[in-house]
């Protein structure tokens, strides 16, 4: 077993240990078990998110023992990325890969909990939810300061952000951090169809396009063309399958 420990948290060392003892059977489970596992645990008196990625794939069990790096240890690496750059994204504790004769077995992501807050998805579908469109905003010039940063999120799906609010305002932070590409420079339409995965809800491509607009020099009209072009071959695809 391979254990990577963040600077300065290796105080956590022998309780996530003891923790990936009893995970199957104990912790708090957060969404569904279809694909990866995720819950979170009370331990030396925080909470922590532990998140299990399953391994199905034997070709890729082999790679990521030999040749490239597991999802645990990228979301673990590019979270500090991401704080290092003034990006908020729950708070990296350590990562752990199992490997047996095949390769990786299955790996662990672990970081601190954010409390107090509630999956962006919730607030898109409550259009009563007080500050929604402020939110959507806010999320709009987040992606628009990644995308300055040469970031590419790519898994830009509503349940990969979760919103707290402090005081009279609202932190977004993004989770599920394995899939993240870096480029140079981010062209105009690749930063439209990575911002268009948000959502296919014509009323929030709307407010998007508006953001996204006022803040890169893009003009408004291409914006939305650009979102809605992209929202709608998306949208076509998933229902071939």
């Amino acid at each position: 077993m391979k254990m990577i420990v963040a600077e300065g948290l290796s105080y956590y060392k022998e309780e996530i240990i003891f923790t990936l003892k009893k995970f199957h059977n104990e912790g708090i489970l957060i969404g569904d078990e279809n694909r990866n596992i995720v819950k979170y645990f009370y331990l030396n008196g925080a909470v922590l998110n532990f998140k299990l990625f399953r391994q199905r794939n034997i070709l890729k069990r082999h790679a990521s023992k030999f040749y490239r790096k597991s999802k645990a240890r990228l979301s673990f690496e590019n979270a500090q990325l991401l704080i290092s750059k003034n990006f908020q994204t729950p708070k990296p504790v350590a990562y752990i890969e199992r490997y047996n004769f095949i390769g990786l077995a299955s790996c662990f992501y672990i970081s601190e909990q954010i409390d107090n807050s509630t999956v962006f998805t919730d607030i898109l579908d409550d259009k009563s939810f007080v500050d929604r469109e402020k939110i959507i905003r806010q999320y709009a010039s987040l992606m628009y300061n990644l995308h300055n940063n040469g970031i590419e999120f790519v898994d830009n799906s509503s349940g990969n952000f979760v919103i707290k609010k402090i005081k009279n305002d609202y932190q977004i932070y993004i989770v599920d951090l394995d899939k993240i590409n870096f480029h140079d420079n981010i062209e105009a339409d690749k930063r439209l169809k990575n911002l268009s995965k948000l959502t296919n809800d014509r009323e929030i491509i709307t407010i998007l396009a508006s953001e996204y607009s006022t803040l890169s020099e893009i003009s408004e009209d291409y914006c939305l063309k650009k979102l809605s072009e992209a929202s709608d071959k998306k949208l076509m695809k998933n229902k071939k399958y």
